[in-house]
């Protein structure tokens, strides 16, 4: 076959549409509310901050929203993305499990994130925005949004945790090559950053404040957007790009999974694999287990409450309901830091509580562990939050060895660890270690939560 002619081929298994699990859900999401009046927000509610293409996007129910040819055709820098078999995993594992995984580490920026990037950054030129701000945690979100911003002309300013700006310099490095300006947060450029460093000058930072600071600069200026990386329905129906190649795959080798495992963190890399297999079971395909992964220092949906809160620290966002462990709680500085919030997405914690989806948090270390062990099978080092689903996948599969089951699992690699080096030094050093969040802080901000009256 001419490399042409394979190049036209896997052109054409690039998705043409996004898919909105909101068209199959059998109960409705619960509506975003304006914290001063608690009824919901409308379009002009949330016109400072994005775009009304992305707004459309955020309230849709329509099952299939049609994919940008720009988009597709900056998609087909990496996409479609690779499935492999771990078939040296699961030797390694002795387990008669088969396990797959989709690879979204081949992306430029190293991660899934460039799948909503791109979109945002295209609904905003569209919109004539010459600005966005964001935060963003391990930096891999900010790494893609400057991607995206340098391909659609937009300057980008990322507001960086400031225990991640501090332990991974070349994420940071990475951004300012490709154009956008990298701040540690909480930094002295908003009143939000400064209130908190105020109340503690070392504050390690948190992404509901890093939210906070990239959403003020973005309210004070016309020309200006907030770009979110994870949690809202228009980031999460981007990612489907990822479940929706892995159908198709999954389907040209001849397997189906019994369980699919994704880390999560705010939900975006979980529900684009996850959301268009559960699409398909809703609508009367098979049933997988699908299984979300957190770290043990930061359980929002093991440990929170499902409640309406805030989506930053300073309470500058809408209140969405959702798995939350309070907006003011700060998780420990642990490597995973793109799994360093509050909350979880409402669209995965909704589905959560419909009881489509499990739960379960690991420790650091054993995720470290694990991905060093994929990594001396498979070859691919990854991420730190990658670990959490590299983890779950082999407990799923010691498991299957346990019980004499032949079941078929499936992850998401969202990213690869290249600059997460660190951690891994660390890690081999001994110096790694288990972190654990203060429970009377996680009481005082759950007792925190917004009173909002029951619907009538």
């Amino acid at each position: 076959m001419s490399n042409r002619l394979k190049y036209l081929l896997d052109e054409e298994r690039i998705p043409r549409h996004w898919y909105n699990i909101q068209a199959d859900l059998p109960k409705a999401l619960p509506p975003v509310l304006h914290p001063g009046t608690m009824q919901p927000v409308g379009p002009d509610d949330l016109a400072p901050l994005f775009p009304m293409a992305l707004i459309e996007q955020e309230v849709s129910t329509e099952r299939e929203i049609e994919i940008p040819e720009p988009v597709r055709d900056i998609y087909r820098l990496w996409r479609p993305a690779p499935l492999f078999r771990a078939r040296r995993l699961e030797k390694a594992l002795g387990t008669p499990a088969k396990i797959f995984y989709k690879y979204e580490g081949v992306s430029p920026a190293g991660s899934h994130k460039p799948n909503t990037a791109v979109a945002q950054a295209f609904y905003n030129r569209e919109a004539g925005i010459k600005r966005l701000s964001t935060e963003t945690g391990a930096g891999q979100w900010g790494s893609s949004l400057a991607f995206a911003g340098a391909l659609f002309d937009i300057d980008v300013t990322v507001f960086q945790v400031r225990v991640s700006y501090d332990q991974k310099p070349y994420r940071r490095a990475l951004m300012e090559s490709y154009g956008a300006r990298c701040i540690a947060s909480p930094s002295n450029e908003t009143a939000s950053g400064r209130a908190v460093l105020e109340r503690r000058a070392d504050h390690p930072g948190s992404l509901g404040i890093a939210i906070s600071e990239a959403v003020e600069i973005a309210a004070q200026r016309e020309d200006t957007k907030y770009a979110l990386g994870s949690v809202l329905n228009h980031v999460l129906l981007h990612q489907t790009v990822v479940g929706l190649e892995a159908i198709e795959q999954m389907r040209m080798a001849d397997a189906w999974p019994d369980v699919i495992v994704g880390c999560t963190g705010g939900g975006s890399n979980f529900a684009g694999i996850a959301f268009p297999f559960i699409g398909e079971s809703l609508r009367g395909g098979a049933k997988p287990r699908v299984v979300a992964v957190e770290p043990a220092a930061c359980p929002s949906l093991t440990r929170g409450r499902y409640a309406y809160d805030f989506g930053d620290t300073a309470h500058l966002t809408p209140l969405t309901k959702m798995h939350t462990l309070g907006s003011t709680f700060t998780p420990p500085g642990f490597h995973a830091g793109g799994l360093r919030y509050h909350g979880m997405a409402p669209l995965v914690s909704h589905v959560k509580e419909l009881g489509l989806i499990e739960a379960v948090a690991y420790h650091q270390t054993e995720c470290f562990a694990a991905g060093v062990q994929f990594a001396r099978t498979e070859g691919i080092l990854p991420a730190p939050e990658a670990n959490h689903a590299v983890k779950g996948a082999i407990e799923e599969a010691l498991r299957c060895k346990r019980e004499g089951r032949a079941e078929t699992i499936l992850f998401n690699l969202c990213g690869h660890g290249h600059f997460d080096m660190q951690a891994y030094s660390d890690y081999a050093a001994g110096k790694l270690s288990d972190q654990q969040y203060d429970e009377s802080e996680l009481a005082m901000a759950l007792s925190g939560l917004p009173s909002v009256p029951e619907p009538a």
